[in-house]
């Protein structure tokens, strides 16, 4: 036997070994067999034996424990060799490279392959070469040097090194196919390629070439171009013999050239994903089968001259500015069509074209959102067969007409029918669904119940009652499940925390589900997303849910849950998102139970809840996903894929604001409405990343902390209504992100600072603070608070020293010892009664001097009565805030404690007598 060819024949298992004995072989193909296992003992006695092999092909056969060099001991025969995507990883041996009669190489889609080109005197001959998706380092200019006979050359997302940039490609003279797709090559294509008079295959899609296609004509006259020297040169005629064209996904602009509609033999037109603009020109020529033009600026009308394109497979036009009426007399030819794409065109008519039947009878892919129809396309009645359908965002009204459902009855496996006006769409006839969404309908009555089959499954923003089935447990294969915005209510199914092992996202957000929550998750949890805000439920967390490794986005917010905070969570190595708004949560934060809490935490939202405490200074310090703020400079991504994107509601700027994508970069904090105390941790200055921080409505104490200074990303703060001292650190000026600032009902006092973003802030900010001066109050500073703040370098005993040269520590003494002997003699007075004349002063006199000032002794005034021999003493507020400014005073020697609690006395509202 000389020739063996077994490619896709289902072969599974360990490899032949007596194919290792077929010594005559010349030609061994067992590619496409999925399930074909080679272990390296068999591929070396395949290698020794097969000494007259010309041919070996073993794509897509498992040799993932194989190493390359097992390859080093080939035929010198042979002329192929084929390896693609066979799971080989590690260095590939360099003797494969200089065979002496090896013209084509295929290792392509083995990521983790790597190796060493030549870098001269390639003694091969090869005509086909194919490292895409490979860990080669490919240096461009050398490897065209040495292998000008090259005529397919495929280094789809490769490794380049070097000086790389594609306009060595002209020296490629006999090339016929090149691929240099998902490489990230940017500047002016080159265009040069074109004048390859055999040039059949060029795709250079997904990179970032600038600049306008090339006019060309069939004489050889030069092209003159703005942008490029070696345009004007080299780039001359039609390419006539090109079938394949592919610059999707660059920023390509400019007009399509007229010479596009007229090559002959195109089949492949890729031009989706630029810039172009103008008229989609009239094609000369039957032969295209694919045309892509989506994702541009195009405008003006469908032209009619693809009613000729009668091989056409795709028609992609969505997303561009296409006008004017369709005719179904374009598409009346277009039997073989099977993908049209005509979405987000505004002002495209599609009223007779959605009205025609006995069009299209092989469409397979129709997708028509954002078109302004007002039905279902009636031409889907003839429809052979039907896979995927996306008619969202459009004008369909009632019910989903009876028709309907006998179409792709078999084959439909894609339905969007979302931000449509649908009240009603009945029992759900399609067993081969992956795939339906109703969002955002008027849909009344009970949830419907999806094919077992289901994977995405959405009803989001609809009008849908009652309570949810047991059966959704059944949809064993469900992996999306949206239910939110309804009025669904009663108790979730206690299935739900067992449901399967798919399920990636959950949503039940905004209905009036009540009870507990399923107290069992199950072990092979991979649930990503799990929103619960704005229900009914009651009891605590469930800790199984610890169980879900998997978790980013916990949503919790506006239940009546009742617990401590869940520091079991804390082990979960992926929450990005963690909500327990308005609940009834309770108790102290404390100190993290395990050694790096919450390391990719990046919004936590606590507020309106009973938390007390001290917010703990280690809880912010492990919050490292807040913290490299240089890391949140790159690509803009959000959290999700491609079916879901995660939707919470945060506290933004003062308002309440739906997220409907959450960027993976945002990061906020927020504890308000809580019954936190104490001084705010000065390890908040290290999370850089922060857009958002909100302590507001606690009983938080203290300076406000210069190491906010460092949060130069932040955009809005909020520290109102705690019991904050002193002055607003002038270092926050540099926070030149800030847009909203919140400092009002506090205890600060002097200047406001200046400059930058201070300089937008209104009164609003500041409210409430009796003692801060200076804009955008309209209560000057005089020369004491009129004062800025010390230099940073001042030492910390020397912002305790008073104005008049006394230290503190002799203040302290002071008051320490008159506070003592003032309440043995006040308790000694009051006792016995005597001096009459003081206990006159305080209970009958009316005198007004500060802190000895006296009330009348009637209860009118509603204070406390407290029993002593032949007396009843009441003491004013007035007298007790005075004593609590000695206390004050006596524990803390701060001049600014005085300033304060005199502010506090001036704001208590004075009897009505008006001789006190």
């Amino acid at each position: 036997m000389t020739h063996l060819n077994l490619t896709s024949s289902s072969v599974a298992g360990n490899f032949l070994s007596e194919i290792s004995h077929l010594s005559k072989l010349v030609s061994l193909d067992l590619s496409w067999n999925f399930g074909m296992r080679i272990e390296t003992p068999s591929l070396k006695r395949l290698v020794q034996n097969l000494t007259h092999l010309t041919e070996l092909v073993l794509d897509y056969v498992d040799m993932s424990s194989v190493p390359p060099n097992s390859f080093m001991n080939l035929s010198s025969s042979l002329t192929s060799l084929r390896l693609s995507d066979c799971g080989l990883k590690g260095r590939f041996p360099d003797n494969i490279f200089h065979l002496p009669n090896l013209q084509l190489l295929d290792v392509s889609s083995n990521y983790n392959l790597t190796g060493s080109l030549p870098t001269y005197n390639w003694s091969t001959p090869f005509k086909y070469l194919d490292f895409s998706k490979t860990e080669f380092p490919i240096n461009l200019p050398n490897l065209i040097s040495n292998l000008k006979s090259l005529k397919e050359l495929y280094l789809s997302n490769c490794n380049f090194i070097g000086s790389s940039y594609p306009t060595f490609l002209s020296n490629l003279t006999q090339i016929t196919s090149l691929d240099l797709s998902y490489n990230n090559f940017g500047g002016q294509c080159p265009w040069s390629l074109l004048n390859n008079a055999g040039l059949t295959y060029l795709d250079l899609s997904h990179n970032n070439f600038i600049g306008q296609l090339p006019n060309l004509s069939t004489n050889w006259t030069q092209v003159s171009s703005s942008n490029s020297s070696s345009n004007s040169r080299s780039v001359s005629q039609i390419p006539s013999n090109l079938v394949q064209l592919w610059l999707s996904d660059n920023l390509l602009n400019g007009t399509i050239p007229s010479w596009l509609y007229d090559i002959p033999s195109l089949q492949y037109l890729f031009l989706d994903h630029n810039q172009f603009t103008g008229h989609i020109g009239d094609f000369q020529h039957n032969s295209l089968v694919f045309l892509v033009l989506n994702n541009n600026n195009l405008h003006g009308p469908l032209p009619v001259s693809i009613s000729k394109l009668v091989s056409l497979y795709a028609l992609r036009v969505s997303f561009n500015n296409l006008s004017g009426n369709v005719e179904s007399k374009i598409f009346s030819k277009l039997k073989s069509l099977q993908i049209l794409g005509m979405s987000n065109n505004p002002l495209l008519s599609l009223s007779s074209f959605t009205f025609a039947t006995n069009i299209l009878p092989k469409i397979y892919s129709l997708e028509l959102s954002s078109s302004n129809i007002t039905e279902i396309p009636h031409f889907l009645r003839t429809a052979e067969i039907i896979g995927s359908l996306d008619l969202s965002k459009n004008q369909i009204k009632g019910n989903i007409p009876k028709w309907f459902f006998e179409v792709g009855k078999d084959s439909l496996y894609n339905l969007d029918l979302s931000y449509n006006f649908l009240t009603s769409v009945g029992q759900l006839p399609w067993k081969n669904l992956r795939y339906l969404n109703f969002r955002s309908n008027l849909l009344q009555g009970p949830l419907p119940v999806p094919p077992l089959g289901i994977s995405f499954f959405s009803v989001s923003r609809n009008n849908i009652t009652g309570q949810i089935s047991s059966l959704i447990c059944n949809l064993s294969s469900i992996e999306y499940l949206d239910l939110s915005y309804n009025h669904l209510s009663n108790m979730i199914p206690p299935c739900f925390g067992n449901f399967n092992d798919n399920l990636i996202d959950l949503d039940l957000q905004n209905n009036n589900l009540s009870g507990t929550l399923p107290t069992k998750f199950a072990k092979g949890c991979h649930l990503r997303s799990l929103i619960l805000n704005g229900n009914q439920f009651e009891g605590s967390l469930p800790q199984s849910l610890a169980r879900c490794r998997n978790l980013e986005v916990l949503d919790f917010g506006n239940n009546k849950i009742n617990s401590t905070f869940p520091h079991w969570l804390e082990t979960l190595p992926e929450l990005r998102v963690l909500i327990l708004r308005s609940n009834n949560f309770h108790g102290a934060l404390g100190n993290p139970k395990t050694k790096f809490p919450f390391p990719n935490l990046r919004i936590i939202d606590l507020s309106h809840n009973e938390f007390n405490g001290l917010l703990p200074t280690n809880f912010f310090k492990y919050l490292k996903a807040m913290m490299n703020a240089s890391a949140d400079k790159g690509e803009l991504k959000y959290m999700g894929d491609k079916y879901y994107q995660d939707s919470v509601v945060v506290a933004m700027k003062g308002f309440f604001i739906e997220l409907v994508k959450i960027q993976s970069l945002f990061t906020t904090i927020d504890f308000s409405n809580n019954n936190f105390k104490g001084e705010i941790p000065k390890a908040i200055g290290e999370l850089q990343s922060l857009k958002g921080l909100n302590f507001s409505h606690n009983n938080l104490t203290g300076r406000m902390p210069p190491s906010l200074r460092k949060l130069t990303n932040l955009e809005w703060l909020d520290l109102s209504s705690n019991k904050l001292i002193g002055e607003i650190p002038i270092q926050l000026v540099d926070l030149t992100s800030l847009a909203v600032l919140n400092l009002s009902k506090n205890y600060l006092f002097g200047q406001i600072p200046q400059g930058k973003q201070f300089n937008t802030f209104t009164n609003d900010s500041y409210n409430g603070n009796l003692g801060l001066c200076g804009f955008p109050m309209t209560k000057a500073c005089g020369n004491d608070e009129g004062q800025q703040l010390l230099p940073s370098s001042t030492t910390h005993e020397d912002d305790f020293k008073f104005e008049n040269g006394f230290h503190w520590k002799v203040v302290l003494l002071g008051y320490s010892c008159g506070f003592i002997f003032g309440l043995g003699l006040g308790y000694l007075v009051f006792s016995s009664g005597k001096p009459k004349w003081l206990v006159n002063i305080v209970y009958g006199g009316r005198h007004n001097k500060g802190c000895d000032a006296s009330v009348p002794l009637d209860d009118s005034n509603g204070y406390t009565n407290h029993s002593i021999p032949n007396h009843t003493l009441r003491v004013p507020p007035e007298m007790a805030l005075c004593w609590l400014v000695a206390l004050s005073i006596s524990l803390t020697g701060r001049r600014e404690s005085i300033h304060s609690y005199f502010r506090a006395l001036a704001d208590i509202p004075q009897p009505d007598d008006k001789n006190v």
